[in-house]
């Protein structure tokens, strides 16, 4: 196996992990448990749009002088409209609410659970893709070892968001292997998205400081609209303020370190 093919199964290869916890776990992961685990990948979330993507973007255009932010503004922007528009046209249902959001549908509440983490999971992947693109290009300042550190990063918090999808879908009365491949699917987003992103970015290498900054903001979009306020509902607890703050300084470690 190459590098280039084990970055983009990594995020996959957590998920899995994560959802396998279901053949282990005998009742439904705990509300501080959640809270924390959600601020965690909040932070990993954050650290890697900011590390491994705005700033690699705005270093690609230290020439344009004061200009060089522009490309990173209109990117961000572009990337949390996707976000929300995909947010808004498709049929969802995020795990603890029984309101569904989205277009009308008349899919099941298995369904809908899995598009709300798919929704979720694909500015992973755009980001894991476009990071490979940008090292790829040698026109950044990524580094490919900086791209496995993004792959890396996202793979961790990964594996206790597979926990999250797999745990509610057997409490909600599906079998465990069933939690489990929904879980597991749900990361399958994450390649698929990876390579189509790698693809395109290799074809408009110009483009790639919009490419960069487009899956900062998907992330960002994710982290404010689900993660967020997830992990800040019910009872008032700092679990997932310290879950960030480790989450966050771990993805700027491995960024700085191995980048």
């Amino acid at each position: 196996m190459t590098i280039l093919t084990i970055g983009l199964l990594l995020p996959l290869l957590g998920t899995m992990i994560g959802s396998a916890f279901v053949f282990f776990m005998k009742e439904e992961m705990s509300v501080r448990l959640q809270k924390s685990l959600l601020g965690f990948a909040s932070g990993v979330m954050v650290a890697a749009s900011v590390w491994s993507l705005l700033i690699p973007a705005m270093e690609m255009e230290t020439g344009s002088g004061k200009w060089a932010v522009l490309p990173a503004a209109i990117g961000f922007l572009m990337g949390m409209g996707f976000l929300l528009l995909i947010d808004e046209l498709t049929p969802h249902l995020h795990i603890g609410t029984n309101q569904p959001e989205g277009m009308r549908s008349h899919l099941s509440r298995t369904a809908m659970l899995a598009l709300a983490v798919t929704i979720h999971n694909l500015p992973e992947g755009m980001a894991v893709g476009v990071v490979f693109a940008g090292a790829d290009s040698g026109t950044s300042s990524i580094s490919l070892a900086s791209a496995v550190a993004v792959s890396l990063g996202i793979a961790i918090q990964n594996v206790p968001e597979g926990a999250i999808i797999s745990m509610p879908m057997r409490a909600a009365g599906n079998g465990r292997w069933r939690s489990f491949l929904i879980g597991s699917l749900s990361g399958a987003v994450e390649p698929l998205g990876a390579v189509a992103v790698l693809m395109l970015a290799s074809m408009l290498t110009p483009a790639l400081p919009y490419l960069l900054t487009f899956a900062a903001g998907a992330m960002f979009y994710v982290v404010i609209e689900e993660l967020i306020p997830e992990a800040s509902s019910g009872e008032h607890s700092n679990l997932s303020t310290i879950g960030f703050a480790i989450g966050f300084v771990l993805m700027m470690v491995l960024d700085v370190a191995m980048g």
